[in-house]
């Protein structure tokens, strides 16, 4: 055996656990801990044939993803943000048949890809297939967050027999039962890192997160943080700030979050105080200043998020500017 192909043998074994290789399985199998980022905590199957057949058999679309494993940190992110997401997680495996294909490598992907005309090596997309391997809905580029991929999802289902969830509408941003959308609660804390302007971009950049600040506290800069605990529990949101470098230490306002950081190994947590301040304008969102979207019209929470993006994935802060 070349090396080419025993470095192939040895890909395929490790990942063959992972992304449900067996068509017999690939419904069944469950998400594991490492799961490739690049495509979430969805359970995928890996045969479109079988994907076809149990469509047909459920009524259910198929959501057809095509994606690079291992990708570039884009594909990371669109995993960690939106295929992680808990809500479009429960919504793509309670509405979908979910399957999966590796737009960069051979086999049987490189097969699906001739099929169905897809380029290699081009990011994420997704298509929502009927079991007659018909597009519902018209192929799309760069749909990369979360409420433009759940308004397609809407469009599809709304193609078959399948009624999407409340969820999934509230999810797309639509008012549901015609009542007036009312704001989800949201919880604060702060996190205290080298520099607030990092720390703005990088805890902007984690999904649940909606508002960021640049301040101080007890001497040191801080982020403060406005998260929604529904799309990123505490422990996570610590761990994933951790991960970041943008925590260094963390100052929570309930009982609950001190115990939730605890819970996640975080060992220097204090009490955020009537202290704080905020850093002066010249400091707040320093990644958009200077930036062909600074001075643009747009909310508190595009502004968090335009800001975490635009120096590191401009296509992605525009998609911000969309909704």
């Amino acid at each position: 055996m070349g090396l080419l192909e025993s470095m192939k043998s040895i890909f395929l074994s490790l990942m063959s656990p992972l992304l449900c290789f067996s068509p017999a399985a690939c419904t069944q199998a469950a998400p594991s801990s490492v799961q490739p980022v690049e495509i979430g905590n969805v359970r995928w199957g890996r045969d479109v044939d079988v994907g076809l057949t149990e469509a047909k058999e459920s009524g259910k679309p198929v959501f057809l993803l095509f994606q690079e494993v291992p990708g570039c940190s884009g594909c990371q992110q669109f995993g960690r943000e939106v295929l992680s997401d808990p809500t479009m997680v429960k919504a793509i495996e309670t509405h979908f048949v979910p399957i999966f294909v590796a737009n960069n490598q051979g086999g049987k992907d490189a097969e699906t890809l001739k099929r169905f005309q897809e380029p290699a090596w081009n990011y994420q997309v997704v298509r929502f297939l009927n079991a007659e391997e018909q597009d519902l809905v018209p192929r799309k580029d760069g749909v990369w967050t979360v409420q433009p991929l759940a308004k397609r999802m809407l469009e599809a289902l709304r193609k078959t027999k399948v009624t999407p969830s409340e969820e999934l509408r509230r999810l797309a941003g639509e008012n549901v039962t015609g009542m007036i959308p009312t704001q989800p609660a949201r919880e604060k804390a702060a996190f205290a890192q080298y520099c607030f302007w990092t720390g703005e971009m990088r805890l902007g950049q984690i999904v649940g997160v909606v508002k960021t600040e640049a301040g101080f506290f007890e001497g040191r800069e801080v982020t403060l943080v406005e998260y929604d605990p529904s799309r990123v529990t505490f422990d996570r949101l610590v761990r994933q700030a951790t991960q970041a470098e943008c925590a260094d230490r963390v100052y929570v306002t309930t009982q609950q979050q001190a115990d939730l950081a605890k819970a996640a190994g975080h060992r220097g947590v204090g009490e955020l105080g009537a202290s704080y301040r905020r850093a002066p304008v010249s400091d707040q969102k320093k990644q958009l200043q200077g930036t062909a979207l600074a001075g643009k019209p747009m909310t508190e929470e595009q502004a968090t998020k335009v800001n975490a993006f635009v120096r590191v994935q401009p296509e992605k802060a525009l998609e911000y500017l969309k909704h």
